[in-house]
């Protein structure tokens, strides 16, 4: 579970880094994709199990769009610019796929231990 924590927060300073490179135009919507994160952190910290289905939705979401936007395959199919390509793949691809894991993994071990509770009282 803080290993989920721990790509939240890697997932937060990399669109940090990223928001500044972007267009101009979709500050707004980075600033709240950013902002989610860093909820997600903090409610992370705290319960767990609060986190884990919108972890995997925005994860889900934050793929697909990056998938789907004409600018983004641009970026990642030529790698100009190095530095947002570098940010992309990163922030859009490779910590959000580990977002999804560390998810389902902190998903199954609360899942496993609410089990042995249950068997443990029977």
């Amino acid at each position: 579970m803080k290993s989920t924590t721990a790509v939240l927060i890697a997932i937060s300073v990399v669109g940090m880094l990223g928001i500044p490179l972007g267009d101009p135009k979709f500050i707004v919507v980075a600033t709240v994709l950013e902002g989610s994160f860093i909820t997600l952190v903090i409610l992370s910290v705290r319960r767990m199990k609060w986190t884990t289905i919108p972890n995997l939705v925005i994860a889900c979401v934050v793929i697909a769009g990056n998938t789907v936007s004409p600018p983004h395959t641009e970026i990642m199919r030529t790698f100009t610019p190095i530095y947002n390509a570098l940010i992309l793949l990163i922030g859009g691809y490779i910590l959000q796929a580990l977002l999804i894991i560390t998810s389902v993994l902190g998903y199954v071990s609360m899942k496993r231990i609410a089990k042995d509770k249950i068997d443990y009282i029977d």
